[in-house]
């Protein structure tokens, strides 16, 4: 899974790894932030999305499905 976070930064909304440090992206409105996040998480497989508000609480996540089926199904012929 791919998780991300949406966090208040100096310079708007940041878009961060669990656990990382820096930010993989800045944004300047935490909407912008959250679209970012969840684009990243589909295509890196799916995952959460939790969404930090100004007062430093979690304030929302959401589950992303997969953007790219590792698998995908194929037409059985017979």
């Amino acid at each position: 899974m791919a998780d991300r976070y949406v966090t208040k930064h100096p310079k708007g909304w940041a878009v961060k790894a669990p656990g990382g440090e820096r930010a993989s992206s800045v944004h300047g409105t935490q909407r912008e932030a959250e679209t970012a996040a969840k684009r990243t998480v589909h295509n890196l497989g799916g995952g959460e999305v939790r969404i930090q508000g100004r007062d430093g609480r979690w304030r929302d996540s959401d589950t992303v499905a997969p953007g790219r089926d590792p698998n995908p199904p194929r037409d059985k012929k017979h």
